[in-house]
């Protein structure tokens, strides 16, 4: 097995960018006063970043991602968690395409 550098100094860089970006927002928001406004809008976020992982899949999907995606609402209106239905939601697609069930 080769090891490419160019694709791991890419990787790399991209790594260290992500972590500046989680660094720089927590340092940030130490000065930022927590109002009830701005908790609420803390509180959305993960909602908002699963919105937006999801529509995409759902729009270019097929009956595999549909399938997850209609799994993984079940099972967040059955327990409640949102992990555990991105989870059934991810293996359910998995599975789907390990059978070549997509088109």
């Amino acid at each position: 097995m080769t090891v490419r550098t160019d694709l791991f100094l890419f990787v790399l860089a991209l790594g260290c960018a992500s972590l500046a970006c989680r660094f720089c927002g927590f340092w940030i928001m130490r000065f930022v006063a927590i109002t009830p406004r701005v908790e609420a809008a803390l509180r959305a976020t993960p909602v908002a970043v699963m919105v937006g992982l999801v529509v995409p899949a759902a729009l270019r999907g097929g009956v595999v991602e549909l399938a997850g995606i209609a799994s993984a609402g079940i099972a967040m209106k059955l327990t409640g968690s949102d992990l555990l239905a991105a989870v059934i939601g991810v293996g359910v697609v998995a599975v789907g395409r390990s059978l070549q069930l997509a088109g």
